[in-house]
């Protein structure tokens, strides 16, 4: 029944598809900026850059964190340089430079941004394209953003908002940690609720509905960063990826990263029977060893557990996430430690990963996880209404419980 479901589903047509064929309107005789990474790419996996460059003119590229074919490891500064294989200046926004300046946007004529998000408020590329919008706005450049799926969905919210003092570049704006929006839902919402002025146009999908996951689409997966691999990594990145705030690996440096979490102190058994004890929906955790490659304790044996999601529909990975620390605080409080700073030298790295201050506090006091979800449920209400003018597509009530394909 799945394989026939998914056959008989929509193919989604991304923005790219649509300004190709669509509204080459918007970038005939135009000079194109392209901001994009190896993510974006047409269902034929044809980058970005070359299915612009055959029908426009393309005279420059701009990316994000990991680089524009997504290798560099996070955190990594990228330098400009001039593009080996295309000849154009290659502008990197995650070098000493974040945001497009004067001399970058000097002889472009629109700003075309695409690259494919994950769905997380942490993940950088949201912020990447907040930079791209005040910079624009205020050089008076037009934007075009190409739009993608959110890969786990535009229904579910999960997380506490992000609270001032906590602004970071892993988090800027006042949103959930799971925020439910595709890229150009939040770039609307970013240029109205920030006030940019930007001369905005969203070239929405065809064929996308809130309830899909990326494997309902048809559409190819290119990892969109190295520790992206799949789908499956998605969806428990947004809980699993708190890990990186601590002295625990998140299965960086192996072929499941996030998916896989561990350190060599802890008892995988023990772990994993704790977990599986608190029945949490739509997962199950199965003990596991492994020896990272790279980051944390690499080359050392790591014990841990490896995150099963049976049921994605009803799996929280906020929720599980947030378990799985309290467990590591509670059963090895000698050995567990919070990362003292961040990359940015500020608050510590998990508090501007979860957006405060109050839940590491909390898990340090031994106060349940279901005390600290019950504290965001209320502005979650708040941010699903604020949402709702920028939001481009509808949910299928028809579709959505009559196929749970991958």
């Amino acid at each position: 029944m799945g394989h026939a479901c998914r056959a008989a589903g929509p193919r989604v047509r991304t923005g790219l598809e649509r300004v190709l064929h669509e509204r080459s309107d918007l970038i005939a005789g135009r000079r194109i900026g392209l901001v994009t990474s190896a993510s974006a790419v047409t269902a034929n996996v044809t980058p970005a850059a070359d299915a612009l460059g055959a029908v426009g003119a393309l005279v420059a590229l701009f990316a994000p964190e990991h680089g524009l074919a997504a290798h560099e490891a996070d955190g990594v500064q990228v330098d400009s340089s001039i593009d080996a294989r295309t000849g154009l200046p290659l502008y990197s926004l995650y070098g000493e430079i974040r945001r497009p300046t004067a001399a970058m946007l000097s002889g472009i004529d629109v700003l075309v941004f695409d690259i494919q998000d994950v769905g997380a408020r942490f993940y950088t590329y949201i912020w990447t394209l907040s930079y791209v919008l005040e910079a624009a706005a205020e050089h008076s450049v037009p934007v075009i953003v190409l739009d993608r799926p959110n890969p786990i969905n535009g229904l579910i919210l999960e997380g506490p908002l992000l609270e001032p003092g906590y602004a970071s570049f892993v988090g800027r704006y006042l949103l959930p940690l799971r925020h439910g929006m595709t890229i150009g839902e939040l770039a609307r919402m970013f240029d109205a609720e920030q006030e940019l002025g930007a001369d905005l146009t969203v070239v929405p999908m065809g064929g996308w509905q809130r309830e899909m996951w990326y494997g309902r689409t048809g559409l190819p997966w290119v990892p969109p960063s190295p520790a992206m691999p799949r789908l499956e990594t998605a969806i428990v990145y947004p809980g699993t990826c708190l890990l990186e705030g601590t002295n625990v690996s998140a299965g960086r440096g192996t072929a499941t990263p996030f998916e896989l979490i561990g350190a060599p102190w802890i008892d995988a058994y023990r772990l994993a029977a704790a977990l599986n004890d608190l029945s949490l929906p739509g997962v199950r955790f199965r003990p596991a060893t492994y020896i990272p490659w790279a980051d944390k304790h690499a080359g050392m044996a790591c014990q841990g557990v490896y995150l099963h999601v049976l049921d994605r529909e009803a799996f929280r990975p906020l929720s599980a996430g947030l378990h799985l620390l309290s467990a590591l605080r509670s059963l090895w409080p000698q050995a567990f430690e919070w990362l003292e700073t961040s990359w940015e030298g500020r608050p510590p790295h998990f508090d501007l990963l979860i957006g405060n201050g109050w839940v590491r506090q909390w898990i340090d006091e031994g106060r349940s996880v279901d005390a600290i979800v019950a504290q965001w449920h209320g502005t979650l209400a708040q941010f699903d209404q604020q949402r709702q003018p920028y939001l481009l597509y509808d949910r299928d009530p028809l579709k959505e419980h009559a196929c749970r394909g991958p």
